[in-house]
């Protein structure tokens, strides 16, 4: 091999010296001791710039399209660093800010988004400048404690026994998979013990799901992702209010049960997610107790209402389920992310239990060494247990509560506005904060009809996000178009409402109008 040159020599020892200096120099923005005062400074101009863009803001979004913004963002020459914060940050205003879409604006009714509280802001603030990592406690420390304290809170608060236990999670979607993926372990271990040691693949074909037409679809997902395949779940029909018919639950775990099948888990909704809906989780919860199964609460949506003042009743029979699943960042008002998913049994935690040594190795937890990990499907995961922890201890329950009460309050009073304007049709009366209706105004004398407000409804929902005056949903019901307030700012208005109710019936009517004259 050629030795290098004396030239190549001292290049080489020059680029060193300056990768030194560049790290020596990017030391400056690691957060420390030393660097402390420099973090308040450029902390603080990132808060007053979202603080200033908020005040400034005066709809829940500007219309941008996907086009442009995609231009603006690739233009970008991430290779060149910019000379400081503040110039990073005004960068940031046009790429991010400007065009962001915010939740907490009173014509923002469209997705389970919630305005958040400012004492969550603080604890996101803290946590991700502490940066503890939830897997092992000697990671998370004091974190630990909290988040197992929040854990007993809400198992307390569902109904449940001491013997219970949880963790938290990134959102409704991984709780509800936890959940399942516990209760497939559970059912797996059962027919073990009278199928021996048959392999896996051959005792999942025979496990089946059981949930409403109108549930998550992470239910599906999960089962796929177990193992399952997607036609493991078995969609119970509903009965008028979109709440899951017990009569034809009964019949299909007998027809499953007749045909050999073995019903795994019985999946209720407390909180459907177009129509707020709350499966009858007694009579549910008996039925599945008669075939020896699972139930599972997703109470992804409904779970405020176990801090509710006034509609705490919804959910009556909780605590007889076997796990729940709760999103913090929806109807506790949280930011992104804050889920868990809980078990009326603490051991059916160590069914998804793994051991390394390297990390929590089995004698830590014979020597009651509480690894956070022994119980997670996530390793490595934020402390977002603070934010709900210095809510509560800034706020208090009762305080969140109100807030749900608030838009389920609210949600109800443009309920009798939709359902009494002739225009407007509302399929299902508001159950949570969420309502699903069409504009369908009479047209020639009669009502427009389906496949026109099919094509109508898509429209008018389009035509409002792309002017940023106001933020709605859709969905579909029975094959047809519809539209979708999801109502959780509880300085929303029913006056708010109305405005986004006549801006649809005005796009409504000019796309009719646009509709007429191309057709003439």
């Amino acid at each position: 091999m050629t030795s290098p040159s004396v030239e190549e020599r001292i290049a080489q020892e020059q680029d060193f010296g300056s990768k030194v200096e560049l790290a020596l120099a990017a030391t400056n923005q690691l957060f420390n001791a030393r660097n402390s005062p420099s973090y308040v400074a450029q902390v603080l101009q990132g808060v007053n710039a979202v603080s200033t863009k908020v005040q400034r803001t005066s709809q829940p979004f500007t219309g941008v399209g996907h086009a442009e913004l995609k231009a603006k963002v690739a233009a970008v020459d991430l290779e060149r660093p910019l000379p400081d914060t503040a110039a990073a940050l005004e960068e940031l205003d046009g790429l991010y800010l400007k065009d962001a879409i915010y939740f907490h604006d009173s014509r923002y009714a469209a997705h389970l988004n919630c305005p958040v509280v400012i004492p969550a802001l603080v604890g996101e603030a803290i946590l991700s400048a502490v940066n503890s990592s939830m897997d092992t406690w000697d990671q998370s420390a004091g974190a630990t404690m909290i988040e197992r304290r929040l854990i007993d809170w809400t198992a307390e608060r569902i109904g449940f026994t001491e013997d219970a236990d949880g963790v938290f999670t990134s959102g409704g979607s991984q709780s509800n998979f936890q959940a399942l993926l516990i209760a497939r372990n559970h059912a797996v271990a059962k027919l073990r013990a009278t199928n021996g040691d048959a392999r896996l693949p051959h005792l999942l074909d025979r496990l089946r799901i059981f949930t409403s037409v109108d549930s998550h679809f992470s239910i599906q997902k999960s089962a796929s992702m177990l193992g399952l395949g997607f036609d493991a779940v078995i969609a119970v029909p509903t009965t008028e209010d979109h709440r899951m018919d017990p009569t034809a639950l009964a019949a299909a775990l007998a027809e499953a049960h007749d045909a050999g099948l073995v019903p795994m888990a019985v999946v209720a909704t407390a909180g459907t997610t177009d129509f707020g809906s709350v499966d009858p989780l007694s009579e549910m919860a008996a039925l599945v107790r008669a075939y020896d199964s699972w139930l599972h609460v997703d109470g992804a949506y409904g779970g405020g209402l176990l801090v509710s003042g006034r509609h705490r009743h919804l959910l009556n029979g909780i605590h007889l389920a076997d796990s729940v699943t709760v999103d913090f960042h929806k109807t506790f008002f949280q930011p992104v992310s804050s889920s868990a998913v809980l078990v009326r049994n603490g051991a059916m935690m160590g069914h998804v239990t793994y051991y390394a040594d390297y990390l929590n190795p089995e004698s830590a937890a014979k020597a009651e060494i509480p690894n956070q990990v022994d119980k997670s499907i996530q390793t490595t995961r934020r402390f977002d247990a603070l934010k709900l922890w210095l809510t509560l201890r800034i706020m208090g329950a009762d305080a969140i509560g109100a807030l749900f009460d608030e838009a389920i309050d609210l949600a109800a009073r443009v309920g009798t506005l939709l359902a009494d304007d002739p225009e407007f049709e509302l399929a299902a009366e508001p159950q949570l904060s969420t309502l699903v209706f069409r504009y369908r105004p009479t047209v020639e004398g009669a009502p427009l009809g389906d496949d026109a407000a099919d094509v109508l409804n898509p429209a008018i929902r389009a035509a409002i996000f792309a002017s940023g005056e106001a933020v709605v949903a859709g969905t579909k019901v029975a094959g047809r178009h519809y539209l979708k307030f999801t109502l959780l700012n509880a300085e929303a208005s029913l006056r708010d409402i109305q405005e986004i109710i006549e801006l649809i019936r005005r796009t409504g009517n000019v796309l009719l109008a646009n509709t007429t004259e191309a057709a003439a």
